[in-house]
C-alpha cells in the first residue's frame, strides 16, 4: 500500500490515505519520495480551478527520491537511484512530437497528478524516461521546484536560443521568476526585472537581475523601449501588454510561461513593424530536463525554498495560498 495525503472534494483539507497502486507496469518505476514541492498547480488542481481533478485527489509534482522498484523492461534505472520527477509521468513515445525529443508536446502526455496519484506520499510511480537522474552538485532537497517551476523557465532559454550577449526581461520576481533571474545571470545575460512591488529591487538584483523597473510606472516601461530581445511573463495576471510588446527590440519576442486569466489584447501592427513575436510553452522534454540539471549544478543555480514535514502539509498549503513564500515549498517526506 502507498501511504499519502489526499483531499476528497475541492478546497478541501488534506487527510491520510492509502492505496493500492496494482503491479508495476513493465517501463515504470516506484519512486521512494524524499522531498516533494508544492507548486501553485497543485493548490489549482487541488481547488478544481481547471476542472479536470478527479477525487481523492493527491498532489505533488516536484518529487525527488530514489528508486525502489523497477518494471522488467527498464535497462537505464536503477534501484536506489536517485531521480526527479515533475508534471509529466508519461508520454508515447512514438508520435511525431516523442520521436523528434518534444516529449513535453506529446498530445497524449500524461500529467502526474492529472487522472493519477501524485506524489505527497511516500511512494510514486511513473514512466522510466520521465524520470531524471540528479547530480551530484544538486541538493535534493532543494531540486524539488526545479522539475517544474526551474523547467518552466530555463526551456525557453534553450528553445529559443538565447544568447549571453542578449538583454532579457523577466515580469515577475516570485516562485518562477526568482528562478529565472538565477538561471539567465548564470547564462551569462543582462536581465531587467520588471515588479510592482518597488522595495523588491534590492533582491531582484542580488538575484540576479542588471537592472530594475517598477512596473506599475508607465514612464519607466516607455523609458526602455525598444531594448529587450526577450521578455519572459511569470505571473499569473493582465498585463499592458502592448507597453511590453513596445520594450522589445525589432524581432525581439514576449515569452508566456504565467497563465493569464483573460485573453491578450494588443495591436498587430507594432508586431509586423518589428517583426516580433508573443509565445507561450510548457515545461520541456526530459533531455532539456537533463541539461538543466547539469547547468544548475555547474553553476550553483537552486531555487529558494522553505521546508515543512509532509505532517504540516495542510499549513504550507495554507501558506502558498494566504501567505507569500520565499519562494518556493518543499514538503520533506522520508
Amino acid at each position: 500500500m502507498i501511504r499519502a495525503y489526499a483531499a476528497s472534494e475541492p478546497g478541501g483539507e488534506l487527510t491520510p490515505y492509502e492505496y493500492d497502486p496494482g503491479q508495476l507496469g513493465d517501463e515504470d518505476v516506484e519512486i521512494q519520495v524524499e522531498y516533494c514541492g508544492i507548486c501553485h498547480s497543485d493548490l489549482s488542481m487541488l481547488d478544481n480551478e481547471w476542472g479536470m481533478t478527479q477525487y481523492p485527489f493527491i498532489p505533488g509534482h516536484e518529487v525527488v527520491g530514489t528508486i525502489a522498484a523497477i518494471g522488467d523492461h527498464v535497462k537505464d534505472r536503477q534501484i536506489g537511484q536517485r531521480v526527479g520527477l515533475g508534471w509529466y509521468s508519461r508520454s508515447c513515445m512514438g508520435c511525431e512530437w516523442c520521436m523528434s525529443g518534444d516529449h513535453n508536446l506529446c498530445l497524449t502526455a500524461e500529467g502526474t497528478i492529472v487522472g493519477r496519484h501524485g506524489g505527497f506520499a511516500d511512494r510514486v510511480r511513473a514512466h522510466h524516461s520521465w524520470t531524471t537522474p540528479l547530480n551530484d552538485g544538486v541538493d535534493p532537497a532543494k531540486a524539488g521546484p526545479l522539475f517544474c517551476g526551474g523547467i518552466t523557465v530555463f526551456n525557453p532559454i534553450v528553445q529559443f536560443n538565447i544568447k549571453p550577449t542578449d538583454h532579457v526581461g523577466v515580469i515577475g520576481i516570485g516562485g518562477l521568476g526568482h528562478m529565472a533571474l538565477r538561471f539567465l545571470k548564470a547564462w551569462g545575460c543582462e536581465v531587467t526585472a520588471f515588479s510592482g512591488s518597488p522595495d523588491k529591487e534590492a533582491e531582484a538584483k542580488e538575484l540576479g537581475a542588471t537592472h530594475f523597473v517598477n512596473s506599475r510606472d508607465p514612464e519607466a516601461l516607455k523609458a526602455i523601449a525598444n531594448s529587450l530581445d526577450m521578455i519572459l511573463s511569470t505571473v499569473s495576471a493582465d498585463l499592458p501588454w502592448a507597453d511590453y510588446l513596445a520594450t522589445l527590440r525589432p524581432k525581439g519576442r514576449l515569452h508566456i510561461v504565467g497563465v493569464a486569466p483573460n485573453p491578450l489584447s494588443f495591436h498587430v501592427f507594432p508586431m509586423i513593424a518589428g517583426q516580433k513575436s508573443i509565445s507561450g510553452s510548457p515545461l520541456g522534454s526530459p533531455a532539456t530536463v537533463s541539461k538543466m540539471l547539469e547547468f544548475a549544478a555547474r553553476h550553483g543555480v537552486e531555487p529558494i525554498t522553505e521546508l515543512f514535514p509532509i505532517s504540516q502539509v495542510n499549513e504550507a498549503i495554507d501558506k502558498l495560498r494566504h501567505g507569500s513564500p520565499r519562494y518556493r515549498l518543499v514538503l520533506k517526506v522520508s
